[in-house]
């Protein structure tokens, strides 16, 4: 574990180093050349690592190929993000890849738009007359979390919702696919409910309280991987052996490589990858390219668990 800890941070040391304003600008540059410009968060956690490590990966082969120039930087708010994003006016951007995932976004980006620029947000949806997004489905990952543990417990039992109100929409739609699809096929299941942040720290902390406060708990469903290995910790720590299920969401690679460490309890995620940045990427060059494009691309939820994990497992990934 701890060999597994210092890969993660010399690796978010070195995306963070690169997506502090990190360019590639090809020297014989032609006008079949796209710019394109990458604005992401600061790395404050595994998954914005992940999403910053595929976003560079994809633009230096696209770059390689003589295909695109790139500049990509991150933000540790909506100012900064701002002035980034008028950074690459200035560069000569034809596209911008946005993750804007601080309040205050619209304008900077309609303004954007309004200029000629094609933006395509990555996971995040903003009031913003053509904007182009691409994204995970929220909703979908509830939905087949509760399929999920119905399918591990049965339809009657206690299931805790480690919610996770800060984070807006992602959260309220995970919630809502979860409670949706229960109420149609499970319900009589007893659910309690409690607020939890996407980190492992939470997990722990907040986990540990829930088990003090209950004696019996069925199923747990988390809705991030990072969560989950803090809930599973406090579980772990406390001996209890009546949790059949935890869910998840993302795509780290630790939380994958614990699935088959259990035996009596199933670790799943609803695998919400960061290498989705990608598909963002190669949607502005397409664009730019005069391809016909939809307007959202929404990725289906893939489940993961022990029976799967191997087929997920990327050794290179800081997330």
């Amino acid at each position: 574990m701890k060999k597994a800890l210092v890969f993660v941070l010399v690796a978010l040391m070195a995306i963070t180093s690169v997506f502090a304003g990190g360019a590639n600008e090809s020297s014989g540059a032609s006008g079949d050349v796209h710019r394109i410009g990458i604005l992401a968060p600061a790395v404050t956690h595994g998954w914005s690592a992940g999403v910053a490590y595929y976003a560079e990966q994809r633009c230096q082969e696209l770059a390689d190929q003589g295909l695109i120039e790139y500049r990509a930087y991150t933000s540790n708010n909506a100012d900064e993000m701002t002035t980034q994003l008028d950074d690459l006016m200035v560069w000569g951007a034809d596209a911008i890849v946005a993750f804007p995932q601080w309040t205050g976004m619209e304008v900077p980006i309609q303004n954007a738009i309004n200029s000629g620029i094609v933006v395509v947000n990555f996971d995040i949806e903003i009031a913003a007359d053509g904007v182009y997004r691409v994204a995970g489905d929220n909703y979908n990952m509830g939905e087949e979390g509760a399929r999920y543990i119905v399918d591990k417990i049965g339809t009657e039992g206690t299931v805790v919702i480690l919610d996770v109100p800060s984070s807006g929409s992602v959260a309220e739609l995970r919630k809502q696919g979860f409670l949706d699809v229960l109420g149609e096929i499970a319900p009589n299941m007893n659910i309690l409910t409690y607020a939890t942040q996407f980190t492992r720290e939470a997990g722990l902390a907040d986990m540990a309280d829930i088990l003090t406060a209950n004696d019996h708990i069925d199923a747990v469903y988390s809705m991030d991987d990072e969560t989950s290995i803090g809930a599973i910790q406090a579980i772990t720590e406390a001996g209890r052996d009546d949790i059949k299920v935890i869910t998840g969401g993302g795509g780290c690679q630790e939380y994958f490589n614990m699935m088959p460490e259990y035996e009596n309890l199933w670790v799943e995620s609803a695998l919400y990858s960061p290498d989705m940045v990608m598909d963002a990427v190669d949607m502005a060059v397409a664009i730019l390219n005069g391809e016909e494009v939809e307007q959202v691309k929404i990725i289906p939820t893939t489940i993961v668990d022990k029976t799967n994990y191997q087929d997920f497992l990327d050794p290179n990934s800081p997330y």
